[in-house]
C-alpha cells in the first residue's frame, strides 16, 4: 500500500490552479491532468471509475453485506486558489517537528512562527509539511483527495471490510465556486456524502456562507490632465469613491465567527475605465439579502453623482448555506462525531467561514457536510499541513463507512 505521505506529495507535484476568468469546464485544461491520472488509478485497483467531459471523477465500490443501508459518497476538489501559484511546488517535511520557527527557505527570511501562526504548538512532535516560501502547498484539497484514496486503496486491499456501497467524487473548479455546477448528483449514486475539504483536525461542518461575486466596471472619461477642469473623470478615483461606501468594520480583517463580510480581490484600471471585483458572504440570508442591497445602492448613487452607465454592477449568486438542507438528516453528522471519537478526536461543529462543494451538492439533493481535511492557512505561501491529520481523516472515512454499515 502506497504511503500517504508519498501519495499527498504526487498529487501536490501535479500544477492544478483554476481561474475564474475562464468560461470552460474545468477552467485549466491542466486540472485534467490530475483527475485523469486519478480514474487511471482507481481503475488499476480494480475500482469502477469514468471521468465525464467536465473532468469529473465518479468511481463505486459496491457493497459486500446482505442487507440494505444507504450509498455514502466522499468528495474532494482538485484545484488549488488562483490566489498564489500551484506550479512547481517544493514541498518541505519537517520530522519530530520541536515547536520552534521554520524556515521556508524558497524565500531568504521567510519563516512560518509560532509566534504569528500559534496553532503549530499543538503540533509538536509531529511531521509538518510547508511550503518553500515561494508557492502554496495545495493541501486544499489534495490533501482530501490523498485520504480519500488512500481510504480506497485500503478497502480494495482488505476485502473482509465489510461496508455498504461507496462513491468516490472528485472535482475541478470548486476554489472559483463553480466545482459542482454540472455535477449530475443522480449519476453519482449517493444519499449522503461528505466533502473532505475543511481545516484542522476535528473541523465539522455543516454551515456556510451565503455567497455572491460582484463585479464593476466604472467608465471613466481620459482628458489630457492640462485641459481636464470640468472634464476628466478618473476610473480609478470613482471606483475608490465606491469602495468608500461600503462599511469599512464588514471587511473580512475586522469579522469573525458569523459575521459577514464584503472582500474586494481584484482592481485593474486606467483613468479611462476601471474594473474591480469583491466577493460578498454573510452566513444568515436576511443579512447577505441586504449586503448584495448595498451593493447596488453604493452603484446607484455613483451613477447619480457622475451619470447613468459610469458604474455597471455585475451581481451573481455562487451558494447558499447548506444548513437547512443537511439539518434534517443530522444522523450523518452524528456518524461522522462517531467516526472522529474512535480516533481520539473531538469534533468541532463550526460553520464555516467560506463554501465548499457540499453546500452546492446539498441543494442539489445531496446532504453533503464537510470533515477536515487537515490544513492550516490555506491559499498562500503559509499554507502547511500535520502527517497525522492526514492519516486521521483517512481513518475517519473508514470509521464512516463502518458506521453506515452497522
Amino acid at each position: 500500500m502506497e504511503n500517504i505521505l508519498d501519495r499527498f506529495l504526487r498529487y501536490v507535484s501535479i500544477d492544478t490552479q483554476s481561474n475564474e476568468e475562464s468560461e470552460t469546464q474545468p477552467s485549466t485544461a491542466k486540472q485534467l491532468n490530475l483527475l485523469r491520472m486519478l480514474n487511471d488509478e482507481l481503475r488499476a485497483m480494480g475500482v469502477d471509475s469514468s471521468i465525464d467531459e467536465y473532468g469529473y471523477v465518479m468511481a463505486s465500490i459496491p457493497s459486500n453485506i446482505d442487507k440494505d443501508v444507504p450509498a455514502v459518497g466522499f468528495i474532494a476538489h482538485v484545484d488549488t486558489a488562483p490566489d498564489a501559484s500551484g506550479a512547481d511546488i517544493k514541498p518541505q517535511i519537517i520530522k519530530d517537528y520541536d515547536g520552534s520557527d521554520i524556515a521556508l527557505k524558497g524565500v531568504p527570511g521567510l519563516f512560518l512562527r509560532p509566534s504569528e501562526f500559534p496553532e503549530m504548538l499543538k503540533y509538536k512532535g509531529q511531521t509538518l509539511i510547508t511550503t518553500d516560501g515561494t508557492t502554496l502547498l495545495g493541501a486544499d484539497d489534495k490533501a482530501g483527495v490523498a485520504e480519500i484514496m488512500n481510504a480506497v486503496q485500503y478497502l480494495v486491499e482488505h476485502p473482509e471490510v465489510k461496508h455498504g456501497p461507496i462513491k468516490i467524487g472528485f472535482t475541478p473548479d470548486e476554489e472559483i465556486g463553480r466545482g459542482v455546477v454540472k455535477f449530475d448528483v443522480a449519476r453519482f449514486g449517493a444519499e449522503y456524502a461528505y466533502t473532505m475539504d475543511g481545516g484542522e483536525i476535528g473541523e465539522l461542518e455543516f454551515e456556510n456562507f451565503n455567497a455572491a461575486s460582484a463585479k464593476i466596471h466604472i467608465q471613466g472619461r481620459n482628458i489630457h490632465p492640462g485641459n481636464a477642469k470640468g472634464k476628466m473623470r478618473n476610473a480609478i478615483l470613482i471606483a475608490q469613491e465606491l469602495n468608500s461606501l461600503l462599511p469599512v468594520d464588514q471587511r473580512p480583517e475586522y469579522t469573525e465567527h458569523y459575521e459577514g463580510f464584503f472582500h474586494i480581490i481584484r482592481f485593474q484600471g486606467t483613468v479611462e475605465e476601471a474594473d474591480f471585483a469583491y466577493i460578498i458572504r454573510d452566513h444568515d440570508r436576511a443579512l447577505f439579502e441586504q449586503k448584495k442591497d448595498t451593493i447596488r445602492r453604493c452603484t446607484d448613487f455613483i451613477n447619480s453623482r457622475y451619470g447613468e452607465g459610469t458604474a455597471t454592477l455585475t451581481l451573481t449568486d455562487q451558494y447558499f448555506n447548506m444548513r437547512e438542507k443537511v439539518e434534517p438528516h443530522y444522523h450523518i453528522i452524528d456518524k461522522a462525531v462517531k467516526a472522529m471519537e474512535r480516533e481520539g478526536i473531538k469534533a468541532r461543529i463550526q460553520p464555516i467561514r467560506g463554501g465548499t462543494d457540499g453546500a452546492n451538492l446539498s441543494f442539489k439533493g445531496l446532504p453533503c457536510p464537510n470533515i477536515f481535511a487537515g490544513g492550516h492557512n490555506f491559499h498562500g505561501k503559509m499554507e502547511y499541513i500535520p502527517l497525522e491529520s492526514i492519516e486521521a481523516a483517512s481513518r475517519v472515512i473508514l470509521n464512516i463507512i463502518d458506521l453506515f454499515a452497522e
